[in-house]
């Protein structure tokens, strides 16, 4: 069984003075993916032996950013989607093994009043072509905070939160499109009716002591790669960031 694990961290230098550490080696995942590191090259050093360090900075300081630590060398890492007007924020890295492709995404946030909206679709429909050209080569899963709850089990208010980032219509149904072209929600594919199960909480109206709640990171796998998924997991219980980590575990994908 392999074990990989998925955290907005909302700030890698803040988690690093707390509990990261603790956590980090409580999980011991063979792939760590983090999203929202606000950092540039430089700012943060992290001693973690057995593991290989990949990271995407965004062009904005302070802002965006994601990495993956993994006990597992690549054949190659690819930084961003290919498109330079999505590719400047730092928000995927994908990893090619010879059984199949890993990579962690940061979808961009609508906005307070949708201002970012049109944005985001365009990033959704760019971001479907790159994982439908990966998934066609080999099998694929990607992970993070995908900025969506899908359905009205996936958040605790969704009639106060309709037409809300991360809940409108269009939002809504840019992922469903992303599933219908031949990828699978592995916490649904496991736990389909489970209701209560979010991984971020609003810092306002204490949200996380009454589980007021969103599930929007995901562990996701085109069809191919939906044999190798054994169990996915949402760790609530560790704190740390307004999100908590998710977890996926499967099947060996590295060697025979």
């Amino acid at each position: 069984m392999m074990k990989l694990i998925s955290w907005n961290v909302n700030g890698l230098r803040a988690v690093l003075k707390h509990d990261f550490m603790t956590t980090f080696n409580a999980l011991d995942a063979d792939w760590f993916c983090i999203q929202e590191t606000k950092m540039q090259a430089g700012q943060a050093t992290l001693d973690l032996p057995g593991y290989h360090q990949y990271f995407n900075y965004a062009e904005r300081k302070g802002y965006s950013g994601t990495a993956i630590f993994t006990k597992h060398e690549p054949l190659n890492v690819t930084y961003g989607i290919g498109v330079p007007e999505f590719d400047d924020e730092g928000r995927v890295i994908t990893l090619e093994y010879p059984k199949f492709y890993l990579m962690t995404v940061y979808t961009p946030n609508s906005g307070s009043e949708l201002k970012r909206l049109d944005y985001r679709q365009g990033w959704d429909k760019a971001f479907l072509a790159y994982t439908q050209t990966l998934a066609a080569k080999k099998p694929l899963v990607y992970c993070g905070d995908l900025n969506v709850a899908h359905h009205e089990i996936d958040l605790k208010n969704p009639t106060s939160n309709h037409h809300n980032a991360g809940f409108t219509d269009e939002e809504r149904a840019d992922f469903t499109a992303q599933l219908e072209a031949g990828f699978t929600d592995s916490f649904r594919h496991f736990y389909l009716d489970v209701a209560d199960a979010y991984s971020w909480w609003s810092y306002r109206f204490n949200a996380r002591s009454r589980n007021a709640g969103w599930r929007i990171d995901y562990f996701v796998g085109s069809t191919a790669f939906v044999p190798y998924m054994k169990d996915a997991k949402i760790h609530n219980e560790i704190m740390g960031s307004d999100h908590c980590p998710v977890e996926l575990q499967t099947a060996e994908l590295i060697g025979d």
